[in-house]
């Protein structure tokens, strides 16, 4: 069928629904709102299921179910609501209400719940009620919305017809409350913090900018909540976390999007050590509960959504802690300790690499561009990358063993880093010269330096205890629970390129 006559099918099949909407209109009205269930579709699944025939036909349970229909063949239907799919029977007298309802209908339905000679459960149509007219067509039952553009940007018949769609962002759901439990288990107390900001802070990115009309200044959409978290830990809350919305002036990808979710938390008298072992414990406890298995499966597909390559993570192992310097000399055979110690030979190392070295870079800059072009994309296994150079990591503490390196890692999984987590510099004199460094950066044309945030030397100057903290972007968290493809499979509105 051609682009052209399946528009034309549609607009018939539309015009036909607004039709049967403008007699339910004159009858009355067309949108009532005094229809209540009692029960859900996959409750009575789980309660009646296995009852026989003459079981559920001896004890005449009365239910009443809401949902939109999926299926309506004759003597039987099908509706659909939040948890699953239940079977609706029509007997004589609800004939002509079956017969005028269209698929995509939201019906109510109150009846004796049965089984059927195949083991079905289903509701006889005792009452019955039209809540919601469908005007526009379902997508076809077997093909489902196969158009990707199409399932993002009308996540809402996305939601109608997949039940994979359904299943990711219900996951996504229990990971996120399986992560609340874990901390609020271990006294972390969850807290809110301001989403437009003066300084945009904790992180280097480029931030989006508004204008606060009342103040008459421009203001932030925050990149992080980092630095208010650490705030209140100077105040007296030693264990803190936020479940937060941050937003980051950056490009659209299959792991990128410019609103996204990340989990901060931050546990004083700890270091970054004791993080990453807690990190390790919190995401098998998550699995665990959520999948049922610590083992998870992601698999490399092409634009068929033909498998290609598949790699399994059990989460039970214990998870593999590599420096960044040591990270590079075991991906890249033809790199000495040496070479990669001495800035002049780093360069050289970089520029055989195709990397643009600037002119402004230290060794540690210089390391890391090495390390994101040649390990980075190779950490499949669960690893905890450690030792950050201090160059690239302006809010972390430095290493007593050597202050050329951080006390900070990051985590990969797939390929992908999913963590960043560090002990806190809690030195309010190192901080400041780290953050004039930052002004310098910026000044020289880096949109993504940070700011010089006063208020919070002034927060460290009243004392900021030995602390660790710690984000984990939850959208790509729930890609790897899921097997996701895309950062767009996991967000119920993903961004996207204006419609050409």
């Amino acid at each position: 069928m051609s682009d052209n006559t399946q528009q034309q099918d549609e607009n018939r099949h539309i015009a036909e629904r607004r039709e049967k909407l403008n007699g339910l209109r004159e009858a009355g009205n067309a949108f009532p709102n005094k229809f209540r269930r009692d029960s859900y579709a996959q409750d009575l699944q789980d309660q009646y299921g296995d009852k026989t025939k003459e079981e559920l036909a001896e004890a005449g349970i009365t239910v009443s179910i809401a949902g939109r229909v999926m299926l309506n063949r004759g003597a039987f239907g099908v509706v659909q609501d939040m948890s699953g799919r239940i079977q609706f029977y029509v007997n004589k007298e609800a004939r002509p209400f079956a017969k005028s309802l269209d698929l995509g209908d939201i019906i109510g339905v109150t009846g004796i719940l049965h089984k059927s000679g195949k083991g079905d459960l289903y509701v006889d149509l005792g009452e019955y009620e039209l809540l919601t007219k469908n005007l526009r067509p379902l997508p076809d039952k077997h093909k489902g919305l196969q158009d990707t553009e199409i399932r993002y940007r009308q996540r809402y018949v996305d939601l109608i017809t997949n039940e994979h769609s359904r299943k990711v962002f219900e996951t996504r759901s229990k990971i996120v409350s399986g992560i609340r439990s874990y901390l609020s288990d271990r006294r972390f107390m969850e807290v809110e913090t301001p989403m437009l900001q003066v300084i945009p802070g904790g992180a280097t990115a480029r931030p989006f900018i508004t204008h606060h009309n009342a103040l008459d200044r421009d203001m932030f959409l925050r990149i992080a909540p980092e630095l208010y978290l650490k705030r209140l830990v100077v105040g007296g809350f030693d264990r803190v976390f936020e479940i937060n919305r941050s937003f980051r002036n950056e490009g659209l990808s299959t792991r990128h999007n410019p609103e996204f979710t990340m989990i901060e938390f931050y546990q004083a008298y700890a270091d970054y050590k004791d993080l990453m072992d807690l990190t390790e414990d919190m995401l098998r406890t998550v699995a665990q509960d959520v999948l049922g298995t610590t083992t998870i499966v992601n698999t490399v597909r092409n634009d068929d959504g033909e498998v290609l390559e598949s790699f399994e993570y059990d989460l039970e192992k214990p998870f593999t802690r590599l420096s960044v310097f040591d990270s590079i000399l075991h991906y890249n055979d033809d790199i000495t300790a040496e070479a990669l110690a001495d800035e002049h030979a780093a360069r050289q190392i970089a520029e055989r690499m195709d990397i643009d070295v600037k002119d402004g870079w230290g060794l540690g800059k210089v390391q890391i561009e090495i390390f994101e072009k040649t390990v980075e994309h190779r950490l499949h296994q669960p690893t905890f990358i450690t030792e950050y150079p201090t160059e690239v990591s302006p809010l972390a503490r430095r290493s007593d063993a050597n202050p050329f390196v951080t006390d900070r890692f990051e985590f990969f999984v797939a390929g992908r880093e999913l963590a960043n987590g560090f002990s806190e510099l809690n030195d309010s004199e190192d901080q400041a010269e780290r953050f004039q460094a930052q002004v310098a950066e910026k000044d020289a044309g880096d949109d993504e330096a940070m700011h010089y945030d006063a208020d919070y030397i002034n927060a460290l100057e009243y004392g900021l205890p030995p602390t660790a903290g710690e984000g984990i972007g939850i959208d790509r968290l729930v890609m790897l629970f899921t097997d996701s493809p895309s950062i767009r499979d996991v967000i119920l509105f993903p961004a996207m390129r204006p419609r050409v």
